[in-house]
């Protein structure tokens, strides 16, 4: 079951864009074009911050690339 999370990768502010993008599998970009119209009409601002209390945080953790150095 795929489930809606906040991006740890794709975030400018607090990854709610990238997250919704995520579940979408859509651009993250078009998600924050829609969110700055819904900014001028009025509601975008208090919409993000609900979206960032309610949405949490995703679980998964980024994986620490290994680099051998020579000696």
């Amino acid at each position: 079951m795929k489930r809606l999370y906040r991006s740890n990768t794709n975030k400018v502010i607090a990854g709610v864009c990238g997250g919704i993008g995520e579940y979408f599998d859509i651009d993250p970009v078009i998600i924050r074009l829609i969110w700055i119209l819904f900014l001028f009409i009025g509601a975008g601002i208090f919409a993000y911050i609900i979206a960032w209390i309610v949405i949490p945080k995703s679980p998964k953790r980024l994986p620490i690339q290994v680099i051998k150095i020579k000696k």
